[in-house]
């Protein structure tokens, strides 16, 4: 049977590469994977420091179960120009650093010790798809996803594309083509037994074949009880197989679900129904690891996307992202929107072939995750290339005709080649722009941005973002205006049948080049920080989630007279998804205020707004009187479900430090996010708090990152990642004005 173990430990790391010792060990340092070559810090650093070779080497003894077997290393990705040797001999090379390649180690493994050398060049080669021109994104270096020892039969199973052609029928049909390995071209003649399981157990169906040659098909008809793949009830089922031939066995389990998706001129349809797509871009970074963090945090994206922010859809901008943040996608009904590696540049020959094999390596991994809807072929905002971009598109549909493409663009009237036309619309921003005299838009009808005047399916994949960066901490009226900004597009795209959607620019910030950003290699662009903190933007996404899911009420202010221009808090956005908001401001009698449908029509939960439409002048005072304790009431189905108190005289009263969890695996390469913050005496964030914290963490693990934090708008945010050894990890918080704090983790 297949063997699959984690490769991940004792891997010895140093900087540089001497292709002369790749046959011997050398010394270096005791690194875990996923690994990031260079640790940078949060901001203003020299992304130059890892642009260049790095060595990972690691022994791998002889094993009996390896007689007679194929045995490899499989990379789920390096960064980014990667080769493998093994006992001095080159054994693969591999250029794309966001898809998986497997080192076949067979022919050249020997009794006793044998030597893994791995080399990885983080410089920004121009024949390698992103680079060659300017990237608005950093791409670290490192082997900085999973590596897995696999053993298997001479003849196994390789890949499999499950399909399932009539998913709203009554009765179904699930589809599987199988691809078989065999690397020694073996004659193949066996049977391939095949279930379908469902999740949490119970068979489905089963049926055997017998099969002779490199490829099987299997066919399972007239299904019935079968649950459909939904974004309210993501049911997924297993599909396993094993074969069984004259050189062994092998096995194999593959996920899957049954729906349907389908872009059309009138908007998504997700299992024959219409669904307004609504999401954020994400790139998959961390602060200081760049690219290299474990399952946890990668699915704990998925979540802050479904769960916090609720949205239903993601796209992994601007390339294939990790395994377990897809696969966590499939779990929780978040729908995604997968594209190849680039932004902006198309290189030469060379370069368009390699983007072509990008295509065909992420539609091969990911071709079974029910969560994606559609193949994104084009680089990024790329202009138009005829020849290259038929290639694509003709690739994508030959491997998977199952699902639609998109090519995201920003230049108007481009050559419509893909089945969805995917426009990222900064027009919002730009009446700012020098010379621009056309005023105020939100969105451009279709027509203007495609110059395609018959009705095409349509997405907006991009916007605001950098038209409008905006921090955590900066002012309040910035930041209103930014909440205003995300409102005003989500609003025009719910009340818009010819778009399908909008992912917005984008969730979180995170480090770029020194050509980008705000001069300290970070772009502000998120709506959430690189803490995965949110700003108030991040509750205009929140709010239109379902108050029976999450009740949502977030006033867009810091409660000061005097931090806006001119003073007050008017007009104050409330992000809600109450039914209507009772505000009581001092002695002031509570006075109930109502959605704003009248600019916010189109949203499911327009926010609360505070203007003269709604108090006066005399309730909420002018400049000169003494400011008053406001409090925020929602209430759903006439029922009062969540109070907030903004005081009038904040003090910090309050360290609050939190952990997404408190149970870690030891061995795992497991990190868990923590967030402190400081309080007033009602439980609020005190934005302008920015004293020190100190952090001390005892036990197997370590903080990642700097062990002394500056509050950045009253909180700031790290990782305490688990060894290698069991035990209790201990953290304590402290600074100076506060009493200190402490969690204790449980490593296991």
């Amino acid at each position: 049977m297949r063997i699959t173990e984690n490769f991940n430990g004792n891997w010895l790391f140093r900087h540089g590469f001497d292709a002369t010792r790749v046959g011997v060990v050398q010394e270096g340092e005791t690194v875990r994977l996923p690994h990031s070559a260079v640790e940078l810090p949060y901001n203003y650093f020299d992304e130059t420091e890892y642009q260049k070779p790095f060595t990972y080497q690691k022994v791998l003894d002889w094993r009996p179960d390896f007689e007679g077997r194929e045995v490899s290393l499989v990379f789920d990705a390096a960064m980014a120009d990667s080769v493998v040797y093994l006992n001095g001999r080159e054994i693969i090379a591999h250029k794309d650093g966001y898809t998986p390649f497997t080192a076949r180690l067979t022919p050249h493994l020997k009794q006793g010790e044998n030597l893994i050398t791995v080399k990885i060049d983080g410089s920004e080669n121009p024949e390698i798809p992103p680079f060659g021109g300017q990237i608005d994104y950093l791409c670290y270096a490192g082997i900085y996803r999973d590596v897995w020892l696999k053993v298997a039969s001479p003849v196994s199973i390789a890949n499999v594309k499950i399909e399932t052609p009539d998913a709203l029928s009554d009765e179904k049909t699930v589809t599987a083509r199988i691809f078989f390995a065999n690397p020694q071209g073996l004659a193949i003649a066996g049977t391939l037994d095949a279930k379908i399981r469902r999740k949490g157990g119970g068979d489905v169906a089963a049926t055997s074949v017998a099969i002779d040659g490199n490829e099987a098909t299997l066919t399972f008809s007239g299904l019935t009880g079968i649950e459909l793949w939904d974004i309210d009830n993501p049911a997924l089922y297993a599909l396993s197989l094993k074969l069984t031939t004259a050189h062994g066995e092998d096995v194999l389990t593959q996920r899957f679900g049954f729906r349907t998706a389908q872009f059309t001129p009138d908007g998504f349809l997700l299992n024959g129904r219409p669904l307004k797509l609504r999401g954020l871009n994400r790139h998959q970074a961390w602060p200081h690891t760049g690219y290299a963090m474990g399952r946890r945090a990668q699915e704990k994206d998925a979540d802050i996307l479904k769960y916090d922010l609720a949205c239903n859809i993601v796209r992994t901008s601007h390339y294939p992202q990790s395994k377990w943040f897809i696969e966590r996608c499939d779990e929780i009904g978040l729908l995604c929107f997968e594209e190849i590696p680039g932004w902006q540049h198309i290189g030469g020959e060379a370069w368009q072939q390699e983007s072509i094999a990008n295509v065909r390596r992420m539609i091969e991994r990911d071709w079974n995750h029910p969560s994606i809807i559609i193949w994104g072929v084009r680089i990024n905002e790329s202009q138009d290339n005829h020849a290259f971009y038929a290639e694509t598109n003709r690739l994508a549909r030959e491997l998977d005709p199952t699902r639609q493409t998109g090519g995201v663009r920003f230049i108007t009237n481009s050559e419509m080649l893909e089945d969805v036309y995917t426009m990222n619309d900064f027009i919002l921003g730009q009446e700012e722009m020098p010379g621009n005299n056309r005023g105020r838009v939100v969105l451009r009808d279709r027509v203007e941005t495609t110059g395609i005047t018959k009705p095409i399916p349509y997405m907006i994949t991009e916007y605001n973002g950098h038209m409008y960066p905006t921090k955590r901490f900066d002012q309040e009226q910035r930041q209103a205006e930014h909440v205003t900004r995300h409102l005003l597009i989500l609003n025009a795209v719910a009340g818009d049948g010819d778009i399908s959607g909008s992912t917005g620019w984008c969730m979180f910030d995170y480090n770029t080049h020194k050509d980008f950003g705000s001069g300290d290699r970070v772009c502000y662009h998120g709506v959430l920080d690189m803490y995965r903190i949110p700003k108030f933007a991040a509750y205009a996404y929140a709010s239109q989630g379902d108050p029976k899911d999450k009740v949502v009420m977030q006033p867009v202010t810091f409660w000061a007279r005097g931090e806006r221009n001119i003073g007050g808090v008017l007009p104050l956005i409330i992000l809600t998804n109450c039914d209507y908001v009772e505000v009581k401001f001092g002695e002031w009698p509570a006075k109930r205020v109502y959605p704003d449908k009248e600019n916010y029509p189109h949203l499911a939960h327009p926010p609360v707004v505070l203007d003269l439409r709604s108090v006066t002048p005399e309730e909420f005072g002018t400049w000169g009187r003494v400011w008053r304790e406001g409090t925020f009431t929602g209430y759903v189905d006439g029922k009062a479900v969540t109070t907030m108190t903004l005081p009038a005289d904040p003090v910090p009263t309050t360290l609050e430090v939190v952990a997404d969890d408190t149970a870690l695996r030891a061995g795992e390469k497991d990190a868990v996010r923590v967030v402190v913050r400081v309080l007033d005496q009602c439980g609020n964030l005190l934005p302008y708090f920015e004293e020190p914290v100190s952090l001390v963490l005892s036990g197997p693990g370590r903080i990642i990152g700097p062990t002394e934090h500056t509050l950045k708008g009253g909180a700031t945010g790290f990782w305490v990642e688990a060894g290698d050894e069991k035990g209790k990890l201990y953290l304590t918080a402290s600074t100076r004005r506060l009493l200190p704090q402490s969690i204790t983790f449980t490593v296991s």
